[in-house]
């Protein structure tokens, strides 16, 4: 895994974050929600392959 995949995930957060609270502002409550809404599926999808990852090695520790 590596801290370069929590740094990603970080950085997804911020910028998700500061678009968010440019569109409130501009009074664009919708596309901020949007906004969140793909920023959680961008970073759910960059989890995929580590829980991928995480199910095989238990599956060959515990022989299934």
């Amino acid at each position: 895994m590596g801290i370069s995949l929590i740094l990603k995930i970080a950085g997804i957060g911020l910028i998700v974050g500061v678009a968010c609270q440019i569109l409130q502002k501009n009074g664009r409550d919708e596309q901020a929600t949007f906004v969140t809404v793909a920023g959680v599926i961008i970073a759910m999808l960059m989890l995929v392959n580590e829980i991928s990852g995480l199910f095989s090695a238990l599956k060959s520790a515990f022989g299934l």
